[in-house]
C-alpha cells in the first residue's frame, strides 16, 4: 500500500462505492461527485481541475445591471423569447467590435448557456435537409455535446484535428464533407480541452469548405478573446478574435457569459446566427415546424419549447457587460489573463515532475497558456493516470471522453486552483514522481 497524500483506504472505498467501472469514461460531473465524497470523508482538499468553472468574481458591471433590473420589477414579466432589444443590439455591436463581423440584432438570441444554444442548433441544423443528418465534431471537444447527440438520437462523426493542422485540414474535411451527409461542423476556439487555437489559414479552410458543401459552421466561442498571445481587447480595432465567420455566411456562433465574464451562475449565453442563414428557407424544415424559415424555426419552433426564453434580469446583465466592453470601459480580457498566468506556472510544475504536455503546438507555434492544458505521464494510459492521481489529491478528466485520439492524456482546468495551493500541488506531483520513476 502506497504512502499517498490522500488515504489509500478512503479513496479505494469511494471509487468502489461510485460504481464507476472506468474513471476514464466518467463524465465531468461524475468525477466531481466522486472527489466531493473523498474530500468530505478524508477532510483533505483536492487540487480541483476537473470542472471548467470560473475562478474569478462575476463581472461587477453585470451584477449591478442585473440588480437594477430586478429592482425595476422585471422578475414578474416573461421576456420575449428572442431576447430583449438592449441585449440583441449590444450583442450585434460586441460581435462587430471584437470579431469584426456584421450581424443584424435579429440574429442575436439569448440561450440558457451556450449548452442550450448548441442543443437547439443541433436539432434545427440536422432538420434542414433530409440527406444531411450528421454533425461533424472537429475534436477534441466538450464531451457534453456528444451526450446531447445521444440524447436526441442524432448521428455524428469525429476526428482529432491535431493530426490535421494547417493545409492537411482541407483534405481531411474534403474527405468527410464530400459524402454529403454532414449538416454542421462544431469546434471550439480557443479549444476545450486542448487550448489549441485555429490559425487564420485553418479558419479560412473551414469557411471555404462550409461554402462548398453547404454545411453550417457551429463555432463555440466560450473563451472569446482568451488567446493571450495577442492583445484582443481593442474594441473596433485589430487584432480581432479569429473566426470562420470571416470566410462564410453559413454560421452560428456561441458566445458564453460564463468564462470571459465569470457569469456562469446565471446560465446565459448568446447564439449569433448569420443574416444569410437566419433568412434561409428549407422546405424540409416543414416536416417539423410551421415555417420553412431557419430563424423562425430556431426561435419559435425550438428555443420556445425548450425553455420559453432566458431569465429576464440576466439578459440585462449581459447587455451591460457587452456595452461596457464595446465602449472601452471594461477590459474583460485583462481580468481573465490570470488563467494564463496560472497555467504557465502549473504546466512547469507538471513538466518538472516527469509529466508531458499532450497538445503543445498551434501548427509550429507553442500553444498559449490559458484556461486548460493537457498532460500525460510515461507508462500510463489516460484512464489509469486519472485514477492514480485521485490518490494523490489531484482531479481532472480523461481526454478519452473529448474525442481526442491521444488516449494517454488528461485535461486540467486551472480556474479553481488557487495560487496558495501551488506548493501543495508541487508536493503531490513530486510524490507521484517518486512513486512512479521514469526509466
Amino acid at each position: 500500500m502506497k504512502d499517498t497524500p490522500i488515504s489509500f483506504e478512503i479513496v479505494s472505498k469511494k471509487i468502489k462505492e461510485s460504481n464507476l467501472e472506468n474513471l476514464g469514461s466518467a463524465t465531468i460531473r461524475e468525477i466531481k461527485k466522486l472527489v466531493d465524497e473523498i474530500e468530505k470523508e478524508s477532510g483533505e482538499k483536492y487540487i480541483r481541475m476537473e470542472m471548467g468553472i470560473p475562478g474569478l468574481p462575476a463581472a461587477k458591471v453585470g451584477v449591478e445591471a442585473e440588480i437594477e433590473a430586478l429592482k425595476r420589477g422585471v422578475a414578474n414579466t416573461y421576456p420575449d423569447i428572442q431576447g430583449i432589444p438592449e441585449l440583441k443590439n449590444e450583442t450585434s455591436r460586441f460581435v462587430k467590435m471584437f470579431l469584426n463581423i456584421d450581424v443584424d440584432p435579429e440574429g442575436c438570441i439569448p440561450t440558457v448557456g451556450s449548452m442550450q444554444g448548441g442543443f437547439a442548433s443541433f436539432i434545427v441544423v440536422n432538420r434542414m435537409y433530409k440527406e444531411k443528418d450528421t454533425t461533424l465534431f472537429i475534436d477534441p471537444g466538450f464531451p457534453v455535446h456528444k451526450q446531447q447527440h445521444k440524447l436526441l438520437g442524432l448521428k455524428y462523426e469525429t476526428f482529432d484535428v491535431y493530426d490535421f493542422r494547417g493545409d492537411k485540414l482541407r483534405d481531411k474535411l474534403e474527405s468527410i464533407l464530400s459524402k454529403g451527409n454532414i449538416s454542421g461542423m462544431l469546434y471550439s476556439n480557443p479549444n476545450n480541452p486542448s487550448w489549441i487555437c485555429f490559425t487564420e489559414k485553418e479558419l479560412k479552410i473551414i469557411g471555404e469548405m462550409a461554402n462548398k458543401y453547404n454545411v453550417v459552421v457551429l463555432e463555440d466561442l466560450a473563451y472569446v478573446a482568451m488567446d493571450f498571445r495577442k492583445d484582443l481587447y481593442s474594441p473596433g480595432r485589430p487584432p480581432y478574435q479569429a473566426t470562420a465567420a470571416s470566410y462564410t455566411d453559413n454560421y452560428i456562433l456561441f458566445i458564453s457569459s460564463s468564462k470571459a465574464f465569470s457569469y456562469a451562475g446565471q446560465r446565459i449565453g448568446m447564439m449569433i446566427i448569420s443574416d444569410t442563414l437566419r433568412k434561409k428557407k428549407c422546405s424540409d424544415l416543414k416536416r417539423f415546424y410551421t415555417s420553412d424559415n431557419f430563424g423562425h424555426s430556431m426561435i419559435f419552433g425550438t428555443i420556445y419549447p425548450l425553455s420559453a426564453g432566458v431569465a429576464h434580469s440576466a439578459q440585462y446583465a449581459v447587455a451591460a457587460m457587452f456595452k461596457a466592453a464595446s465602449d472601452g470601459k471594461f477590459d474583460f480580457v485583462d481580468i481573465v489573463k490570470e488563467y494564463g498566468a496560472k497555467a504557465k506556472i502549473m504546466k512547469k510544475l507538471f513538466v518538472d515532475n516527469g509529466f508531458k504536455i499532450v497538445y503543445d503546438k498551434d501548427e509550429n507555434e507553442p500553444i498559449a497558456d490559458g484556461f486548460y492544458f493537457t498532460f500525460s505521464y510515461p507508462g500510463f494510459k489516460g484512464d489509469e493516470l486519472l485514477k492514480e492521481l485521485i490518490y494523490y489529491g489531484v482531479s481532472a478528466i480523461s481526454l478519452a471522453i473529448t474525442g481526442s485520439s491521444r488516449l494517454e492524456g488528461i485535461r486540467a482546468c486551472v480556474s479553481l486552483v488557487k495560487r496558495e495551493q501551488f506548493p501543495d500541488l508541487e508536493f503531490r506531483l513530486n510524490k507521484f514522481h517518486q512513486h512512479h520513476p521514469v526509466n
